[in-house]
């Protein structure tokens, strides 16, 4: 049984919903974290909802913060307990996005889907294996998990943006080229990077401009 993903919510500023874009927070974290990003970029997608859900479980390592799934390096869980915790919070946004795509009244490619660290993993996950394709994925500073896997499991490849601080002493910067390695061995054309200079583990403003235009085009913005 999947678990509910409660998310932070904010409407369109116009007031017409016409697409979608669900932001997925990092491991210790939760949806507040990465919603308030909705702020600079509803002007320029005003008729762009902004979701973000928390993740379902409570973080081993950072008490009262979230997690997708644990990770072994952080709070000392095993790798197995890592990758079951994985399946199932796959399972869980699968649902989510199932149920954005109803309750709002809109088509998988009114979709984005917006990560950061982990939850970049969690998006360069799942998307790829849902049958129809969301309009991208945006993905800050996380990794590609499982590569080896998605040759054989991938059902859509969406136009993927890779984002990543040349400073990031959490994810390491060579993670974003190892992606886009994985993503193009499993048959990606559309695969984009931009390397936030002097950047950390985070979200800069030449990243979030870089996001905002993909973002922009992929909905339908002129």
């Amino acid at each position: 049984m999947t678990r509910y993903l409660q998310a932070e919510r904010r409407e369109a500023a116009s007031g017409e919903t016409r697409s979608a874009v669900v932001f997925l927070h990092g491991y210790g974290a939760n949806g507040a974290d990465l919603i308030a990003l909705a702020d600079p970029l509803a002007e320029h997608m005003e008729d762009t909802l902004f979701l973000a859900p928390n993740a379902p479980e409570e973080s081993i390592a950072a008490p009262g913060m979230l997690q997708w799934f644990p990770i072994p390096w952080i709070d000392g869980s095993s790798e197995e307990e890592s990758r079951q915790g994985l399946y199932r919070a796959a399972e869980d946004l699968d649902a989510f996005l199932d149920g954005v795509m109803v309750d709002e009244d809109l088509m998988p490619e009114q979709v984005v889907v917006f990560g950061f660290s982990q939850g970049t993993m969690m998006a360069l996950h799942v998307v790829p294996r849902r049958e129809d394709a969301v309009a991208g994925i945006v993905a800050f500073s996380g990794r590609l998990l499982e590569p080896e896997h998605l040759v054989d499991e991938v059902q859509s490849r969406p136009p993927v943006l890779l984002v990543h601080g040349d400073q990031d002493d959490v994810v390491p910067p060579e993670s974003l080229p190892q992606a886009a390695e994985g993503l193009q061995e499993a048959g990606w054309s559309d695969v984009y990077a931009h390397i936030q200079k002097g950047t950390g583990h985070g979200i800069a403003q030449d990243g979030l401009q870089v996001a905002l235009a993909f973002m922009r085009e992929r909905l339908g913005y002129r």
